[in-house]
């Protein structure tokens, strides 16, 4: 019986070099399609979910389910019929494995049968090259184990049609110029550039890594931009704050309790991740099926402060870890890095203050004054001369904080007094709810690192020291205005957060478990709100902002853009 690959994963000997890792079937595919989309999945190990490969998979089901070996060749009878199921074979010699939905065998020879999803195209050969390439390979490897193989055939569900593929010399020929493409492609180490303006990627499962158009954009088409970025509808994070609460798994959903009295649930497939703050209690089996999903949990003090998340084996994707360990080490990368980050976060501060300055003076002197810090951050010739440049703008940024709030009666001015920016602990309610929006920032955009394949403790422009998440620190600097101090202005100007929810402990406040729920509230509409992308004309969350920031991070990183475009608003 024949239904076991070799094994790839034992060790070579001492004196024997390592052999190279087999290629499946399905990346010779993804390689007559898309190179860019093969050396993504293969040698950068990228995947993405979207409604066709899920449709794929459920029409698999039945294939996979109902697995049976394959009989040596010498059992096959010349009369015989039957039908394997779900058999793996590979070739050392060929440098391939692949997973076979259904073999055939009659007259004494076999037929590989490789099912599709959708229906039959009307085109030349009755299939397209990639599809008609990757049952080739399958051919190839039933011969390669001494089995009679000279047709193949696509099963394609949608239409219940079935396509003959012969395996002629030409087929044979663009087979193995596949192989060896994607071969050479993996040695070389270089993602091959994307598409332009092609019809394949508004479909592809991996449009919102590969940003095809977005990278053309950027790099030298300057295209009008489709709107494919975008493709999949969010889930949302849960927060447990409750002391002592429990968080457990029962079926699919999580349940939160207090003392064993059901408090509240959600659905794991609902859930982009699991923020606990304080004394929470998380069982065993919960952790495992989160970390199973890729869903992260993060861990904070009952003030927010962010100590730190748990994943699971984490992103695949070394090169670009190798690319951000590179690039920290490079001072004149590190520096280009920083000012980018530094001259937007001040260009959104000067946005935020001209929304919403409710002072009886105009503030023209102050906006001028930081168009001058913007233009001196980028004459910068070292980090410690832009942190000096930053810390002046921020400066004169809190310095006038207080003119974006709304002047209320006496006892409420009071409350909301800011003079200057605190911390450690924070002395008054505005200082306190900015140290808390921050906590949360940083938690955000440390996850979305993460998800993407980046390290968020390796930095640029602040330094790893103390176990901070430095890479998070950075990408937030130009999100601080828009996503942290736009929510704190909000929250006080329209009442959502009022006095009596805050704790004062001597020379310090912190909000209430009242008030950080509405403060947190607060924080999530404004990450789920929908914006115009102002380099690529499209809408998306600020959710999903992030994420596409991070991933233009790795493309700049890996040299497929010039520099990072960072995100400003108008």
């Amino acid at each position: 019986m024949k239904s076991v690959p070799q094994n790839q994963d034992m060790p070579s000997s001492e004196n024997e070099p390592a052999a190279p890792p087999l290629i499946p079937a399905r990346m010779i595919n993804e390689y007559q399609y898309c190179p860019r989309l093969a050396y993504l999945e293969w040698v950068q190990s990228e995947w993405e979910e979207s409604a066709d490969t899920v449709d794929g998979s459920y029409h698999h089901r039945r294939v996979d389910k109902r697995a049976s070996p394959l009989p040596d060749t010498q059992d096959i009878e010349a009369e015989a019929k039957l039908h394997a199921r779900s058999v793996t074979l590979s070739s050392q010699r060929l440098g391939l494995i692949a997973k076979m939905d259904l073999i055939e065998a009659k007259n004494g020879a076999v037929i590989p049968v490789d099912y599709k999803r959708g229906k039959r195209p009307h085109v030349e050969h009755g299939a397209y090259a990639p599809e008609r390439v990757q049952v080739c390979v399958q051919g190839m490897l039933l011969r390669e184990h001494g089995y009679n193989c000279t047709e193949g055939a696509l099963y394609f569900v949608g239409s219940r049609e079935r396509v003959t593929v012969i395996f002629d010399d030409d087929l044979l020929a663009l087979t193995n110029n596949a192989v060896e493409g994607l071969r050479n492609l993996a040695q070389n180490g270089r993602v091959p550039p994307p598409l332009e303006d092609s019809p394949k990627c508004p479909r592809c499962s991996l449009v919102a890594i590969c940003l095809p158009d977005e990278i053309n954009h950027l790099s030298h088409l300057h295209t009008p931009t489709r709107p494919i970025a975008i493709p999949r509808e969010e889930s949302l994070p849960l927060y447990v704050q409750s002391y002592k609460a429990k968080l457990a798994k029962s079926g699919d959903n999580l349940i939160v309790s207090i003392d064993d009295q059901k408090i509240t649930s959600a659905r794991i497939r609902d859930t982009s991740q699991v923020v606990l703050m304080g004394n929470i209690y998380v069982t065993s089996p919960c952790l495992q099926a989160l970390m199973a999903r890729d869903i992260p949990v993060t861990w904070h003090s009952a003030g927010g402060w962010f100590y730190g998340h748990t994943a699971g084996n984490g992103h695949k994707n070394v090169e670009i870890r190798t690319a951000q360990y590179a690039a920290s080490f490079n001072e004149a990368t590190c520096l280009q890095i920083a000012q980018g980050l530094v001259q937007a976060k001040i260009l959104n501060c000067r946005t935020l203050i001209r929304r919403n300055w409710k002072a009886a003076t105009s503030p023209p002197t102050l906006l001028s004054a930081l168009k001058a810090d913007i233009e001196r951050a980028s004459r910068s010739q070292s980090l410690g001369q832009l942190l000096g440049i930053e810390g002046t703008a921020a400066a004169r940024y809190f310095g006038n904080f207080q003119a974006m709030l709304r002047i209320e009666p006496p006892a409420t001015q009071f409350d909301f007094r800011f003079e200057h920016r605190n911390r450690r602990p924070p002395a008054d309610p505005v200082n306190a709810l900015l140290s808390f929006a921050y906590a949360l920032l940083v938690r955000t955009w440390t996850v979305t690192l993460a998800a993407v394949g980046l390290d968020p403790f390796k930095g640029f422009y602040h330094q790893p020291r103390y176990g901070r998440p430095a890479l998070a620190l950075d990408m937030m600097e130009p999100f601080r205005p828009l996503l942290a101090d736009s929510v704190v202005v909000q929250v006080i100007n329209n009442g959502e957060v009022r006095p009596a929810d805050f704790i004062r402990v001597g020379n310090a406040a912190a909000l209430s478990d009242n008030g950080r729920k509405r403060f947190i509230a607060a924080f999530e509409r404004r990450l789920s709100q929908q914006i115009t992308h102002p380099l690529f004309g499209y809408k998306l969350s600020y959710r999903r902002l992030l994420e596409l920031q991070c991933r233009l991070f790795t493309r700049f990183l890996l040299g497929e853009l010039p520099d990072y475009p960072n995100f400003t608003t108008r």
